[in-house]
Parts: structure tokens; C-alpha cells; sequence
């Protein structure tokens, strides 16, 4: 089974990398990822209102990428949080210098505004990736949340003005409410397998549409979590929770069972694999659509 797959006009030995956390802030540990088979190390993500809080957090961000690119022999994609269009454009620049192989830009906004419409939220993303498109040289993925009310549209203007990747999806972390204090309470919930199948139904409909590469993060904690991504569409697949609970040897488990299942299946490579079972690809395009929503209330009501 060749595994190989190419991901942001990266050349990678396979599918598989941590994605943005905690992981790689230690480098021994992303020499760990390394060693059980990641094809790139993906950094946590820089925030610009820490920047403006606490000004040698650039400085510190900068000095581990520097580590990291000593340390391993993979690429290094870091990522980026912005709030203003003048603080993206500094720090993407900001890490292009550093060295980084590629920029993931992390868009996390939750829209309150009640006057704000959703072109209007869009479109700020959009003319962000376009600046930076035009500033900076790396490759740029474009890390997404799925609360985009018209998500296709989205990704083909990202797509059109030169996005190299995707990102499926964001995971917006909800609050919890202390009902005494009547206070948000911030919550960390691991992911679990579950939340695939959101993701695999947006791969799927953009697999083969867009000339973007596609990545998966958020559900993937099995090797047959990873099979349906790249059959859905994923140039790469990433994993946080399962490596945050089980180590490095997540990644190895899952990169192992994966050619297994592949081999096992007559595959010969992850290119062929990629997008079998998309939306480009099906001989029934309404399973994407509507189909599928309507079989399982019937069968509901009928169970």
C-alpha cells in the first residue's frame, strides 16, 4: 500500500499528522509524533489577543517553531488565530519568515452581531485569505467551522482566489452555564468517533469540486475513522483527542490499520482511495442531499 499523499503542494509519506494543539509545544513530543509515523507536525495555534496581552508570546511562538524545525524532519505547519485584518497579515509574515512550511489560519468567529448578515461574515473571510494570498509565499490552509450557512459557496471563493487547503472542521467549544453564578463556564469535551460523520458528509460534497487539498480534523480515533475520511475526500487526516488520550501510539494504530484495511481491500495507494465515495464519485448524488435525512426519519417511524 502506498500511502503517500500530497497535501498543501507538500509531498507526504502518508495521510497522518497531529493536528493543532498542546502536542507540539513540546518538542520531544513532536519528535514522538515523528517517530510513530506523523507526516507533519501541525502547531497550536498562535491568538492574536494573547500577542496584544502579552507581547514576547510572538517571540515564544517563533522560538518553538525554530526547535521544532531543528528537531524533526517533517514539515512544520503552523497556525495562526487572528482578530484584525492588520494582525493577520503581521504574523502570517511574521511565521513565513520563521520557517514554516505552511500556515493553517484558524478562523474562530461566533457571530453575536445582530446587525451582522452571513455575506457579511463570509466575506471577511474571504478577503483575509485574499491579502494574504498576495503577502505571503507559504502555503495557506484554511481551517473552518461548519456553521457557514451556504458552506459550498464559501469554499469555492476560497478556492478560486488560491486557498491550497481546507481544513473540516473547527471545533467551537460550547460553555457550559453555572445556573447559580449564572456565569459561562468553558468546557473541554474530547472529541469521539461520532463527531466523523458531520465532517465525512462535507468532504464528501467538496471532494473533486474544489482544487484545494482537504484535511480532516475532529472524530478521527480509529483506523476505520481514517479510511472513511480519505474515501470521503481527505489528502490528510488529522488527530488531536485520540493523541491527547492515548499518545503517540494512537497515531501509530491508526497508520498501521489503515494500509491493513487498504491492503486488505485491493488498494494500491491513498491517491486511489481519496474521494472513492464522494459526492463526484456516487452513483446517487441525493445520499448527500436530502435522500438520506428523509430514509432515516421514515425508518424511524416505522421502527
Amino acid at each position: 500500500m502506498d500511502l503517500n499523499t500530497r497535501y498543501l503542494g507538500l509531498d507526504l509519506a502518508n495521510p497522518f499528522m497531529p493536528g493543532a494543539s498542546p502536542l507540539a509545544e513540546d518538542p520531544d513530543m513532536a519528535l514522538r509524533l515523528e517517530d510513530a509515523g506523523a507526516a507533519a507536525i501541525v502547531m497550536h495555534s498562535l491568538f492574536e489577543e494573547e500577542i496584544a496581552q502579552h507581547a514576547p508570546t510572538a517571540d515564544g511562538y517563533l522560538a518553538l517553531l525554530h526547535r521544532l524545525k531543528q528537531r524533526v524532519n517533517v514539515p512544520v505547519i503552523a497556525s495562526l488565530n487572528g482578530t484584525t485584518a492588520a494582525g493577520w497579515l503581521r504574523y502570517a509574515a511574521l511565521l513565513q519568515r520563521g520557517g514554516a512550511d505552511a500556515l493553517e489560519l484558524n478562523f474562530y468567529h461566533v457571530a453575536t452581531d445582530l446587525s451582522e448578515d452571513a455575506a457579511t461574515v463570509e466575506r471577511r473571510v474571504v478577503d483575509i485569505v485574499a491579502v494574504l494570498k498576495e503577502s505571503v509565499a507559504i502555503p495557506l490552509a484554511v481551517k473552518l467551522s461548519p456553521f457557514y450557512s451556504a458552506l459550498p459557496h464559501l469554499a469555492a471563493q476560497l478556492d478560486r482566489i488560491g486557498a491550497d487547503g481546507l481544513v473540516l472542521f473547527n471545533r467551537f467549544y460550547q460553555p457550559d452555564i453555572d445556573p447559580v453564578r449564572r456565569t459561562a463556564v468553558p468546557e473541554l469535551r474530547y472529541s469521539d468517533s461520532s463527531e466523523l460523520l458531520m465532517r465525512l458528509r462535507w468532504l464528501a460534497i467538496l471532494a473533486g469540486r474544489v482544487r484545494a487539498s482537504l484535511a480532516v480534523t475532529g472524530g478521527v480515533h480509529t483506523a476505520l475513522d481514517a479510511v472513511k475520511a480519505v474515501l470521503a475526500g481527505a489528502d490528510a487526516v488529522q488527530m488531536v483527542s485520540a493523541l491527547m488520550t492515548g499518545g503517540p501510539a494512537a497515531l501509530t494504530r491508526v497508520r498501521v490499520g489503515f494500509a491493513r484495511w487498504a491492503d486488505e481491500h485491493h488498494y494500491g495507494s491513498v491517491r486511489e482511495m481519496c474521494g472513492a465515495a464522494s459526492l463526484a464519485h456516487s452513483a446517487n448524488p441525493h445520499e448527500y442531499e436530502r435522500a438520506n435525512y428523509v430514509r432515516i426519519l421514515r425508518g424511524a417511524n416505522h421502527s
